[in-house]
């Protein structure tokens, strides 16, 4: 499948595409639904790699805990968690 093919059938340009293509840009989701119906694939298909949910209760609780951390904290737990 061309880039040229799928700009034609999204109704997009082609640089559009390649600008997709290469993480230039980001893309819509009424974009990627229409990428995904001219490639006959699901959305799933395409992001099912890009989600990783939490496998052990100790993923979920530390997700849970973090999320109610203040953005600043974040940054710094971040900072200190790149260190470990």
């Amino acid at each position: 499948m061309t880039q040229e093919y799928l700009a034609k059938v999204t109704d997009v340009n082609v640089s559009h595409i390649s600008n997709i293509e290469t993480n230039k840009v980001k893309v819509s989701l009424t974009l990627l639904v229409s990428i995904c119906n001219a490639m006959k694939v699901t959305v799933d298909d395409i992001l099912g790699n890009e989600y990783k949910a939490p496998t052990t209760a100790f993923e979920t609780e530390l997700l849970n805990t973090v999320d109610k951390i203040d953005s600043s904290k974040k940054e710094q737990l971040l900072r200190i968690a790149k260190v470990l």
